[in-house]
């Protein structure tokens, strides 16, 4: 069955959508909201020397999802930029290894491989694990549809959401991320979660590691990036330990009243 928004997607990318139609912000960020949970099919498409890559080639890890088209001179750009300070400050926190980006052009007549290639460069963006690609309109409409990402177009080009979408290790939606100048949290966090959160299991060493990092990885708003300060587990340390000595005191001055008490 084709969705609401697969099929909004299809017409704004054939081109047969009126010009003069707008971008209805409440419909889109519930078709948005309303991805969460969905599970991306295992799309096909080209990196910027025309490799093939497969949506299923990222499983097992986190996957940031980021949808543009080159042609935009406005929000895109914007987006771009402000995802590269978030993505270098997950980078530097969790390691290059530990998620991958895909930012995707989402006009397919346009947004060739060797176009993205172009953005990538005039956006300035070299870091490890982020790739542009193409598909074709069909492919494009899929996932726009399974990422609830809303587009229409417009004399200027298109009307869009501006969303990041973070995708979790099994292919589904996790959180959406709104707006083109987001601050580092609204996405290191949900990384941060997928990472040492959700899959820790308290009866294992690792689990019990991953979950003293999330208490540890903190961010630090002076900087812009976060830090690992153990610091917080020390802190509770010491703070349980003076709770256990006065707990011990109480009990055992209420076991010496009772026996005084009882001798009398």
């Amino acid at each position: 069955m084709i969705s609401f928004a697969m099929l909004v997607a299809a017409l704004a990318l054939s081109g047969t959508v009126q010009a003069a139609a707008a971008l209805d912000e409440a419909t889109a960020l519930k078709i948005s909201q309303a991805a969460i949970g969905n599970r991306l099919p295992d799309l096909a498409f080209h990196d910027t020397s025309r490799q093939p890559v497969t949506l299923a080639a990222f499983r097992g890890k986190p996957l940031i999802v980021n949808l543009v088209y080159t042609g935009c001179s406005q929000s895109c750009p914007v987006v771009v930029q402000t995802l590269y300070d978030a993505v270098a400050s997950a980078q530097s926190t969790f390691g290059e290894d530990a998620f991958a980006v895909a930012t995707i052009g989402f006009d397919p007549r346009h947004d060739t491989p060797e176009q993205m290639r172009a953005y990538a460069h005039t956006q300035g963006v070299g870091l490890a694990n982020w790739h542009f690609l193409s598909g074709d309109q069909g492919t494009i409409a899929q996932l726009a549809a399974r990422t609830g990402f809303t587009m229409v177009p417009s004399p200027q080009g298109f009307d869009h959401m501006t969303q990041t979408t973070v995708v979790d290790q099994d292919g589904i939606v996790y959180r959406q991320v709104y707006g083109a100048g987001f601050v580092v949290p609204e996405l290191v966090e949900p990384l941060k979660d997928l990472l040492y959160g959700r899959r820790s299991d308290w009866t294992s060493v690792d689990g019990l590691l991953n979950r003293l990092r999330l208490l540890c990885t903190l961010y630090d708003p002076r900087t812009d990036r976060y830090r690992f300060d153990y610091a917080v587990v020390i802190g509770t340390a010491i703070g349980v330990a003076s709770l256990s000595v006065v707990l011990i005191v109480l009990v055992r001055e209420w076991r010496r009243t009772n026996e005084k008490s009882s001798r009398a």
